[in-house]
């Protein structure tokens, strides 16, 4: 598949997960804990299934397994110094200035905002490893482009639903939960890229993404559902998207 056309692929699956998360948390009228916990898990665990049984088994049948951790490796790093860029830049005063509400509105709002510039930074490797899937097989990269449409719908619930309960307007949190989306196609436009240069390339490219989602899961997406809600609806909701993550990765 050409390079145009992936970006294309990657642009449209990205954005319409998270765009279908975005309209549902907008839509609902009551949102508890309970229910964001599960959705949190849920993605949690739709990613480890993409981890797992896509990214990493075909990053080590095409190339070492040294090259894939070092992928894998680099990967976790790119987050973790992503993730202390967001709250350097957003723990300080400056989102006072955008919204002068009650605390609590004003912290969800924050909330909201930060999940978005997280998920818009996270929707790179995940482009990247649509790009570079493409690369290896169109069957690869059309599964994990399925995949990653399904896992950010909940993730698009997640980022709305504090912009909309801070007092952001509705036709701007959709715009914010669009926008986060289209860094998946820009990933994907250099995931195609990268994987015309070799084999190796293509490796080391599924081993970051699958690097950057695994810190994404474990240092985010897990411990902030148990924060939420500490029982079992975020165990069986971690366990469902995994089932469903495996199911995807078949079609």
């Amino acid at each position: 598949m050409d390079i145009l056309r992936t970006s294309l692929v990657g642009l449209f699956f990205g954005t319409f997960g998270t765009t279908i998360g975005g309209v549902i948390g907008v839509l609902l009228k009551k949102n508890s804990d309970k229910f964001l916990s599960f959705i949190l898990s849920f993605a949690s665990g739709l990613m480890m299934a993409i981890i797992c049984f896509d990214l990493i088994p075909e990053a080590l049948d095409i190339s070492s397994i040294s090259i894939a951790l070092t992928g894998i490796i680099v990967g976790i790093i790119a987050m973790i110094f992503c993730d202390i860029l967001v709250e350097k830049k957003f723990n300080n005063k400056k989102i006072e200035e955008l919204h002068k509400n009650s605390n609590k509105n004003h912290s969800l709002l924050k909330t909201g905002i930060v999940v978005s510039i997280g998920l818009a930074i996270h929707n790179f490797p995940e482009g990247l490893a649509i790009g570079s899937g493409f690369g290896a097989s169109i069957k690869l990269g059309l599964s994990l482009a399925i995949a990653i449409c399904l896992h950010d719908i909940p993730e698009g619930v997640s980022m709305a639903v504090p912009m909309k309960n801070g007092g952001m307007s509705k036709l701007r949190v959709i715009l914010y939960v669009v926008l986060s989306g289209v860094t998946t196609g820009v990933g994907a436009f250099f995931g195609a890229i990268l994987g015309k240069i070799s084999v190796t390339v293509i490796s080391i490219c599924l081993s970051f993404a699958a690097g950057a989602m695994l810190y994404i899961v474990s240092g985010e997406l897990i411990p902030e559902s148990n924060k939420l809600y500490n029982g079992r609806m975020s165990a069986i909701g971690n366990m469902f998207g995994f089932l469903l993550g495996i199911l995807a990765m078949n079609l």
